[in-house]
């Protein structure tokens, strides 16, 4: 007997879902019975994942800044599976450094990326979202990739930080206003993890890579690195009717160092 997939029929768009967390996201969601559509500016990488997954995958490229971009997105994932139940806003950028670092492009940038894209992504996919929720009984979903800083700070990430809480404050109020379409929207808050990104961040927490990495896990309590499969798990997690009563939540993914 074929065990049934906790995603099974559900169609799921992905941005940033070439590499990192989205995607080992997007093998998450295929292996529990969804097809994905990986949204990436990383075109190559987006279908190199996409053939790795098969027919339960396809890629689109896409820059979420560029609202028409976003539209062609939607577009496709329409196009390709017929539906979108589940919108992983997972696309973001990082920055380090003191404030007084941050000039007006470094503003523009990680600002636009991490806060006005995903508010485009979630514009544009809206109409669709809603057809969904309204076949579905437990609705559709809209997830969004904050940070651990959405929910507290750091010396060191302030405009990094800004940006996330943005993102928290954008699902606390879309969870609001879309319940009554029958929409969950919740946000998964990792820690620093095991990603390419890494790099960029450690150089906040000590000018040498190995201190860096050094100092923060032994600021995580279970005394261990994330891997991206555990934002994966919590991004499954949400995504699916186990939690149908969860919305307006930001998840920590963090070893334990919210509870201190």
């Amino acid at each position: 007997m074929t065990r049934a997939g906790r995603l099974d029929g559900r169609i799921a768009l992905i941005t940033g879902g070439a590499s990192g967390l989205g995607a080992a996201t997007a093998r998450a969601f295929v292996r529990e019975g969804a097809r994905v559509m990986i949204a990436d500016i990383d075109e190559g990488r987006a279908a190199e994942l996409a053939r790795e997954l098969g027919d339960g995958a396809a890629f689109v490229p896409c820059d979420h800044t560029d609202r028409g971009q976003t539209e062609a997105a939607v577009a496709a994932t329409l196009a390709a599976f017929g539906a979108l139940d589940i919108l992983h806003n997972n696309a973001g950028g990082p920055f380090a450094g003191p404030v007084e670092s941050a000039d007006d492009a470094v503003l523009a940038r990680v600002i636009g990326v991490n806060l006005v894209g995903v508010f485009k992504m979630t514009q544009s996919a809206l109409p669709a979202l809603r057809e969904s929720a309204a076949r579905r009984p437990h609705g559709a979903s809209i997830l969004f990739t904050s940070s651990l800083q959405g929910i507290k700070a750091r010396p060191n990430y302030t405009v990094y930080t800004a940006s996330k809480h943005g993102v928290v404050g954008l699902v606390k109020g879309l969870a609001l206003e879309l319940a009554p379409a029958n929409i969950r929207v919740n946000a998964i808050c990792p820690t620093v993890t095991e990603t390419p990104m890494l790099r960029s961040f450690l150089p906040g927490m000590a000018p040498d890579m190995d201190e860096a990495r050094a100092r923060l896990k032994a600021t995580i309590p279970l005394g261990r690195m994330p891997e991206p499969e555990d934002t994966a798990n919590a991004a499954l997690f949400l995504a699916s009717d186990e939690a149908r009563m969860i919305t307006g939540v930001a998840l920590a993914v963090d070893g334990g160092q919210m509870a201190g």
